[in-house]
């Protein structure tokens, strides 16, 4: 049985004890980069769409690995992505143009799918062997009758996104680790429970 979402939001604390400033430092290093981009005249969009996907990439598969290693933060870990470049970003761009084209539909439908693809980055990480349609498929399979769950648990964190409103966005830089490591949580937890059920199967 998966853990509840208070279990898996106690387990990240727990993981960012003590690594909640280089945690929010990282934070701050990943907006300014993907934000900064963004901005710059011209050539600002390309550039972004090029960075996105690896930058965001590293985000993710580094508080993955505090919460299953817990050993301290590697900034260098932000920039994984750019090391297999054409594999991660291929895959990013292909959860954005489905996703999109799923919103474009209506905006429900485009929600639910984002929430189909929410693993991809994890199972490129742990499955170097999958890329673009093959991992988002591989995701899609995983988070079939547990969407709303992840949902319910990104949910959970409404009194810290409305903290970081109130805060001129200060709270986001401990927003984004502690959701970033429950989603790492519930990802280990999903994997776990299907492992278990396919052994169970097999048996």
């Amino acid at each position: 049985m998966l853990k509840l979402n208070s279990e898996l939001r106690a387990a990240s604390r727990t993981t960012l004890s003590g690594n909640w400033t280089i945690a929010a430092l990282v934070t701050l290093l990943y907006l300014l980069i993907a934000g900064g981009v963004s901005s710059i005249p011209k050539v600002g969009t390309v550039v972004s769409l090029i960075i996105t996907y690896p930058l965001t990439y590293g985000f993710a598969i580094l508080f993955l690995g505090l919460f299953r290693e817990g050993t301290p933060i590697d900034i260098g870990k932000l920039f994984d992505g750019f090391k297999d470049f054409g594999r991660i970003w291929g895959t990013g761009i292909l959860v954005a143009i489905y996703t999109v084209l799923w919103t474009c539909l209506l905006i429900v439908p485009g929600i639910i799918k984002s929430y189909s693809y929410a693993m991809t980055y994890y199972i490129l990480k742990d499955e170097p062997e999958l890329k673009y349609n093959a991992a988002i498929e591989k995701s899609m399979s995983m988070m079939n009758g547990y969407k709303m769950k992840l949902f319910l648990l990104d949910l959970s964190f409404i009194g810290w996104m409305i903290l970081s409103v109130l805060t001129l966005g200060i709270g986001l830089l401990f927003l984004q680790p502690y959701m970033s490591t429950a989603r790492a949580a519930f990802y280990e937890d999903l994997k776990a429970e299907l492992s278990g059920r396919n052994a169970s199967e097999e048996v």
